[in-house]
């Protein structure tokens, strides 16, 4: 089967989000149920390019990326900016899409997809969020070991005028995928980073900073399929596990020997759940 794959901007002001959509010309019809797969921070919507491929052949997937990313409009070092803004830019593409998506979402990504469900309901079919940043809700329980305390420190302190040093960033990759996860990444992977460093702090402050509450969040009704690393950060797995705990439709997945990364280091066993999640709400 073929697989369409186009490009186009969508803009709003003077923001644009650079917009691929993949699908097969049997999902092309009116019937085809869209999915909507927002990526998480520090990368692009290519990281959901083999769900996209496994999902083409009977849905339109829409892969954006997000302000600052990938082919989207950039955002200027110096410049505050708040998760809000990348929140109204996804919140008019669905609006603009016009029906239920099924929407997927990997940390960064998966809060904002959190958010979507709230604010809009009635355009959102279903979730698949794996390992959302929605810290609002966290209290001393969940920061048992005050991690995001410490985040929140390390952040408060960089960033003076646009510029944001390689010692954050060491701090910031370490915190989600273990001691020596930064010295152990290529050049190119690294510079990447560095190029969107301004627009990923702004993003961690803004999130961390959020008041949201668990009761807030319990107000998504639509069915969500929550999924987690075994080895991910005690405190993303807790916030996990309380948010699959209050939302009245939700179920958690654990994946064993993955960490915050798994949709794409185990893009495999991730996609598949996600796959399958989707399926069932169709009642396929």
């Amino acid at each position: 089967m073929t697989i369409e794959q186009t490009e186009r901007a969508f803009t709003r002001g003077d923001l644009s989000l650079q917009v691929r959509e993949m699908k097969s010309a049997v999902a092309g019809g009116a019937e085809a149920t869209p999915v909507l797969a927002l990526h998480s921070g520090g990368f692009t919507s290519r990281q959901w390019r083999r769900l996209a491929e496994a999902l083409a052949p009977t849905h339109v997937v829409v892969l954006p990326d997000f302000i600052g990313y990938g082919k989207s409009s950039s955002w200027p070092d110096g410049k505050p900016f708040s998760f809000r803004t990348d929140l109204a830019m996804v919140r008019a593409l669905l609006e603009d899409i016009g029906r239920p998506v099924h929407l997927v979402g990997h940390s960064y990504g998966g809060m904002i997809a959190l958010f979507l469900a709230i604010e809009v309901p009635a355009l959102v079919r279903s979730l698949s969020i794996f390992e959302p940043v929605s810290f609002g809700i966290v209290d001393e329980a969940i920061d048992a070991d005050h991690e995001l305390a410490r985040m929140r420190a390390i952040s408060a302190a960089e960033g003076d005028g646009g510029k944001v040093s390689d010692t954050w960033l060491e701090s910031f990759v370490d915190w989600w995928n273990g001691a020596g996860a930064w010295k152990e990444m290529n050049d190119e992977t690294k510079n990447a980073f560095r190029q969107v460093s301004w627009k990923l702090i702004n993003e961690v402050r803004s999130l961390s900073a959020d008041t949201t509450s668990l009761a807030t969040y319990a107000t998504v009704v639509a069915p969500t399929l929550f999924l987690t690393g075994e080895t991910s950060p005690g405190i993303e797995r807790r916030v996990v596990e309380a948010l699959a705990g209050a939302l009245p439709h939700a179920s958690l997945q654990r994946f064993p020997g993955a960490g915050h990364m798994a949709p794409i280091t185990h893009a495999g066993p991730v996609n598949e759940a996600i796959v399958r999640h989707i399926a069932a709400v169709e009642g396929k």
